[in-house]
């Protein structure tokens, strides 16, 4: 993920009237925080997280093996989510919402959300469409090209942003991530939360905390969550890993790796 932001827990005024800035004209807020490994047992413990109401997803994404996408703010996405529908996202970051153009923010398949995470925030525009329960299978297996994951409106928001020469056909399969993800609702706290753990081949994890919120509520809602979270012992001033970014610079590696052997 591009962040502006360091590796600090807190946000210098400039970063604090830039993020005023993009919310303002975003459409929601999200607000995240990646667990250190170590804490990862403990912070389950103190939050209450039953593993057993984990909804399974297997991510994938799609790029050229050195990243080319990636390094040009676009993300290519599907994912397959037990029990529903799978879902595809093209997604463009960082962006300014107001610099978008007219037809693309009015989209009603459009969403332009900003993440922020301890020391840092990204806004991203997402194009999003529904899928039936078998098309990212049919895609990851090679039996239909990787263009049919996509609607025509995510195709052109695609050839609009991404590097010249880009091809949906011609992308790698970069996956899959098991994640597993759970909804709950902590005692003594008044918003729901989500767990994401992110299982990758290699044998690490990242498990990341979130809320969403409406972009009016965002500078309440980050305090009353951090105060929270203080309170229970999650720690929140550890490096924060991102998993799109973790996830991406794995399967490139091990691409290019078997590319030169």
């Amino acid at each position: 993920m591009t962040t502006h932001g360091s590796d600090t827990s807190r946000l210098s005024d400039t970063q604090l009237a830039e993020v005023l800035a993009l919310v303002r004209d975003a459409d929601s807020v999200e607000l995240k925080l990646t667990v250190p490994d170590v804490e990862r047992r403990a912070t389950v413990i103190a939050l209450g997280i039953d593993s057993l109401d984990a909804q399974i997803r297997q991510v994938f994404f799609f790029d050229t093996p050195d990243l080319l996408l990636n390094h040009h703010g676009v993300v290519v996405r599907a994912r397959r989510v037990q029990g529903r529908g799978d879902d595809s996202v093209i997604k463009l970051r960082p962006v300014v919402p107001g610099e978008l153009p007219k037809d693309v923010r009015r989209s009603k398949n459009l969403g332009v959300e900003v993440d922020a995470m301890p020391g840092g925030y990204v806004c991203s525009a997402s194009m999003k469409a529904k899928l039936g329960t078998t098309d990212v299978q049919s895609v990851a297996a090679g039996r239909r090209p990787i263009r049919k994951l996509y609607s025509k409106e995510q195709r052109a928001f695609f050839a609009r942003y991404a590097p010249d020469g880009a091809s949906l056909d011609e992308l790698a399969i970069l996956g899959p991530i098991t994640v597993l993800k759970v909804r709950f609702a902590p005692a003594d706290y008044n918003r729901r939360l989500v767990a994401e753990l992110w299982l990758y081949p290699d044998g690490s994890r990242i498990l990341e905390l979130s809320t969403k919120c409406a972009p009016a509520e965002g500078f309440q809602v980050a305090a009353e969550l951090r105060a929270f979270l203080a309170a229970r012992g999650v720690p929140l001033s550890g490096e924060q890993q991102t998993k799109t970014k973790t996830a991406l610079e794995y399967f490139s590696a091990e691409l290019q790796s078997a590319s030169s052997s």
